[in-house]
């Protein structure tokens, strides 16, 4: 019998990585644990270790720095046995767009869509080839909404569930599953790190909750996870809706007059 598909996770030392990691290992999973922060890294492997007795390896990486991204780009290129990626490192900021800076904002960019892309870039072709395999990308319903304030955010994880959308209609013909997750506010540091209170917010999902929920979808094959959703009609509705549309915006006549 083959042995379950090595996973490597993004952002893996606290909240949806490390839960993730957790998850897999407890499935018997191999993991590839990816962060900054590698005193957290190391702590979590060696329990995961202890208690599921899975192989773990460790790579400290920011993946807004170039050097870090391509040492991560080069191991989902060449490592075969990895067949999983969760694509979950993020991050969020506060204020408005006026209020933040150029920098911050080309910082959240870079970290929440081009390491991203660039990790599935990598990833994919061999997977394709191999006929199997899974990319998990975890976006937001904040991508969905406008209203909710957070537009440099929102934008990014719209670009998440588009490009995840996408790459399944391209690759799960190839044998390569692609899901997009799509959390509401989860228990997690983010919002400590992006400056927001955490008690300001009426509703909040516990992570372990919200992992477990994304596992089933993962198991269901589902291209869209959203684990907040009750009513799964509400989102194939929204799909009928933008398919219907399609029928139009392909015209070539206007039917806008003066």
């Amino acid at each position: 019998m083959s042995l379950p598909e090595t996973v490597l996770i993004t952002g893996a030392s606290t909240g949806i990585g490390a839960t993730y990691a957790e998850r897999f290992a407890r499935r018997g999973h191999n993991l590839v644990l990816v962060a900054r922060d590698k005193s957290r890294l190391e702590a979590l492997s060696s329990s995961l270790r202890e208690q599921h007795g899975v192989a773990i390896d460790v790579i400290q990486a920011d993946l807004t720095q170039a050097n870090d991204l391509t040492t991560v780009e080069a191991r989902l290129r060449d490592d075969a046995s990895i067949g999983i990626l969760v694509n979950n490192a993020g991050a969020a900021q506060s204020g408005t767009f006026i209020e933040q800076s150029t920098d911050s904002v080309a910082n959240l960019v870079a970290l929440n869509t081009t390491a991203l892309v660039r990790l599935a870039s990598a990833i994919a072709p061999r997977l394709a080839l191999a006929g199997n395999g899974s990319i998990i990308n975890i976006g937001s319903v904040v991508g969905l909404a406008p209203e909710f304030g957070m537009s440099v955010y929102g934008a990014t994880k719209a670009f998440v569930l588009f490009l995840s959308q996408g790459l399944s209609l391209e690759l799960s013909p190839k044998g390569v599953y692609v899901q997009a997750v799509l959390p509401a506010a989860t228990r997690t540091e983010i919002w400590e790190r992006a400056g927001i209170d955490i008690n300001t917010l009426s509703e909040i999902m516990d992570v372990g909750d919200l992992v477990d929920a994304a596992l089933v979808g993962f198991d269901r094959s589902e291209p869209v996870t959203i684990p907040p959703l009750q009513e799964a009609a509400h989102w194939d509705a929204l799909q009928t809706a933008r398919q219907a549309l399609l029928s139009e915006i392909r015209q070539s006549a206007s039917s806008r007059t003066l």
